[in-house]
């Protein structure tokens, strides 16, 4: 399966019409025909921010995309949580948070090279281990 994993940027700017990198967003979520795969923890996180930035019509919105298939929310292993506590630990310098951990740990897990971020601090400098580096898009 070819997917594109989803952190959290990508989707709240192509929600967010005044977000500088807007449309460079919404272009690739809506042109891709990838399967959009969003982390568990980056939903969690995009409704966060989706309320207090642009309020729970954003957010719903959203939701309803997922429950119709736009979307698949992937919820994190054991293994993916183990994983978060390495990438957290060998990159404390960073202040990876768990939410990026996840989406780190998800590349790995189904083996895809290709993350949908605006992160390019923490996702150009930690060093997968299933590919030399991640091609950060948009």
């Amino acid at each position: 399966m070819m997917a594109l994993i989803c952190d959290t940027g990508p989707l709240l700017a192509a929600l967010d019409a005044a977000d500088p990198d807007h449309a460079a967003c919404a272009e690739l979520l809506g042109a891709t025909s990838e399967n959009l795969v969003v982390p568990a923890l980056v939903l969690a996180e995009l409704d966060y921010w989706c309320q207090r930035r642009l309020g729970a019509h954003a957010w719903l919105s959203f939701l309803d995309d997922v429950i119709e298939g736009a979307y698949r929310p992937e919820p994190p292993t054991p293994g993916d949580l183990v994983r978060c506590r390495e990438l957290q630990t060998t990159y404390s310098d960073l202040r990876i948070g768990v939410v990026d951990a996840s989406v780190l740990a998800l590349t790995e897990r189904f083996g895809e090279s290709k993350v949908a971020t605006l992160d390019h601090r923490h996702f150009a400098t930690v060093r997968p281990k299933h590919t030399e580096a991640l091609t950060l898009l948009p």
